[in-house]
């Protein structure tokens, strides 16, 4: 049974930073490309940013590109997500995503999901 669980939302301060963490289990992290995705209330769930192997193989939504930074540990099955210079509308729960070993960024790109994290950023 695959699982995704998320850690490290909380309550920052405009400009202040957070690191997400997603631990996996029940499949072959490797095999699998990781993504973040985030939805806001009333909003649907949008792209973040995918990994498939490590920095020269990651994507990120123009909106967060040069705050965040996905990186993993495939000998700890986690994904991770810097995020710097928060900003109140990065307010959202945040879902960390595992699908077929390319950089996708639609859902349909992926497979397993997680329960969320909720990141809330205070002006």
């Amino acid at each position: 049974q695959v699982g995704l669980v998320e850690s490290g939302g909380g309550l920052v301060q405009v400009g202040g930073s957070l690191r997400l963490s997603c631990a996996a289990s029940g499949l072959q992290f490797r095999r699998y490309g990781m993504g973040w995705f985030r939805q806001a209330p009333g909003k649907e769930r949008e792209f973040v940013a995918a990994i498939i192997w490590g920095a020269g193989t990651t994507r990120y939504a123009d909106s967060m590109k040069g705050r965040v930074t996905i990186s993993r540990d495939n000998a700890k099955n986690t994904v991770y997500l810097q995020m710097n210079s928060l900003k109140a509308e990065d307010t959202a729960v945040y879902y960390c995503a595992a699908g077929a070993l390319r950089v996708g960024t639609t859902r349909e790109d992926y497979e397993y999901w997680g329960q969320g994290t909720q990141v809330t950023v205070s002006s």
